[in-house]
C-alpha cells in the first residue's frame, strides 16, 4: 500500500488514513459478497488493480482473509473470526458479569470491577459503585498495570508463560513506594495468588487505594477475567482483605457459572 511520501521518507497521514479505509472497505466487500476476486474490489473501491492486490495481499498476511484455491477469489479469514470471538468474549463478561457486580458492590458498599487480560496489561469492561464508594473516576476501558492492580496480579498469576515472563523479564514502572518493582518479590506474590485463590494490593497503584480480586474461571477451567473490589485504605485495611477475599472469590465463582451457563 504505497502513497504520497513526506520529506522523509514517511508516508503522510492522510495517506496511512486512506489506507487503513480501503482496508477495511475490502473485508465489508468481501462480508457483503462472501467471495470477490481482485478485479471486483478494485471496480468496488475505484482504485487500479494492482492498488487492490496489495490491499488484499497485505490482509491475506494478517490473515484476516483467504484465497480460495485455484479461483482467484478471496474470502474472509479466520483473522477476523478471531477478532470477532474476542469481541463477543468481552461483551459477554461485560454484560453477564454485571449483575454479580452491582450486588458485589451493593454488598461491601465499594467499587467492583471486571477486568480482562489484554496483551500485557488488565483492562476493564465493567464497573459497579457501592453506596459508601468516595470515588467517581469510571474506570472502564481503561488499562492499568499487571504488576500494581489486583486485578492485574490475578491475570498475571494465571497468564500464559510467555506473557508472565515478559513482564518479569523488564523494568516495571514505580507508581508508589508501595510498588513492587522487584522481579523476584513479584513472582512470590504471583505464586501466593493461585495458592490461595486471590490476590490484593495495598497502595501499591495509587496512594490510599487498596483492592482485592479474584480470578473468573470458564467453562474449561481457563482464567477469562478478574473480578475486583477497591476502596480507600482507612476503609479497606490489610487485615480486612481475607474477610473481602471470600466475598469476591464467591462472586468470581457465581460470574463463572453464569458465563458457563450463557456461553
Amino acid at each position: 500500500m504505497t502513497g504520497p511520501q513526506g520529506a522523509d521518507g514517511e508516508r503522510s497521514p492522510v495517506a496511512t488514513v486512506q489506507s487503513v479505509d480501503r482496508a477495511l472497505s475490502v473485508l465489508e466487500i468481501l462480508a457483503a459478497h462472501g467471495e470477490a476476486g481482485v478485479t471486483e474490489v478494485a471496480a468496488e473501491l475505484g482504485v487500479h488493480k494492482s492498488t487492490a492486490f496489495r490491499l488484499v495481499a497485505v490482509l491475506e498476511s494478517r490473515g484476516f482473509v483467504e484465497q480460495l484455491a485455484d479461483r482467484g477469489k478471496y474470502r474472509l479469514g479466520f483473522g477476523v473470526v478471531r477478532l470477532a470471538g474476542a469481541a463477543a468474549a468481552q461483551l459477554d463478561i461485560a454484560r453477564e458479569g454485571r449483575r454479580v457486580c452491582e450486588t458485589l458492590a451493593a454488598d461491601l458498599e465499594e467499587t467492583v470491577n471486571i477486568a480482562i487480560l489484554d496483551s500485557d496489561r488488565a483492562v476493564n469492561v465493567s464497573q459497579a459503585r457501592g453506596p459508601a464508594a468516595l470515588s467517581t473516576h469510571n474506570w472502564v476501558g481503561q488499562a492499568t498495570p499487571l504488576h500494581a492492580t489486583s486485578s492485574g496480579k490475578v491475570l498475571l498469576a494465571h497468564a500464559p508463560d510467555a506473557v508472565r515472563k515478559g513482564v518479569l523479564s523488564r523494568e516495571l514502572p514505580r507508581f508508589t513506594s508501595a510498588t513492587i518493582t522487584d522481579p523476584d518479590v513479584l513472582q512470590q506474590h504471583l505464586d501466593r495468588i493461585v495458592e490461595q485463590g486471590w490476590g490484593a494490593t495495598a497502595e501499591e497503584y495509587e496512594v490510599g487505594l487498596n483492592a482485592v480480586a479474584a480470578p473468573v474461571r470458564g467453562a474449561d477451567g481457563d482464567v477469562i477475567a478478574a473480578l475486583s473490589v477497591s476502596g480507600p485504605s482507612f476503609r479497606m485495611g490489610v487485615e480486612d482483605f481475607p474477610r473481602l477475599a471470600r466475598r469476591v472469590v464467591a462472586g468470581a465463582d457465581e460470574m463463572g457459572k453464569r458465563l458457563g451457563f450463557f456461553g
